[in-house]
């Protein structure tokens, strides 16, 4: 997508600060940390969101989830974290490509909104 953030991150058009990569997958340090670890996961393959998801392209989110693991036991995390995407505007969505909030390193709040 030409416009999408996420794919200019992807093509290393925009910096990013990078704890993973391979041919399918990209996590990076969030510009706007809600939690002292918060890493977003995106896949490579432009997905609007959650809600474009099909049996096509959903495999990728076993990836996404396998990697977010990995990261949180590489980081520590195990007293627990949160994985988290929103989908839409109304949903918080800010980046319409698909995207997994990595978040924990302190108690986080139980209260979702």
């Amino acid at each position: 997508m030409e416009n999408c953030l996420f794919c200019k991150i992807i093509n290393g058009e925009i910096p990013s600060s990078k704890v993973y990569e391979d041919d399918e997958i990209l996590a990076f340090k969030d510009i706007s940390p809600m939690a002292p670890v918060h890493i977003l996961i995106i896949p490579k393959t432009h997905i609007d969101g959650a809600d474009k998801l099909n049996e096509s392209n959903s495999a990728v989110v076993s990836k996404i989830f396998t990697v977010a693991a990995k990261l949180a036991e590489e980081l520590k995390l195990e007293n627990g974290f949160r994985i988290v995407t929103n989908v839409g505007e109304d949903g918080g969505q800010t980046v319409r490509h698909l995207h997994f909030h990595l978040l924990g390193g302190e108690k986080l709040n139980t209260k979702l909104c």
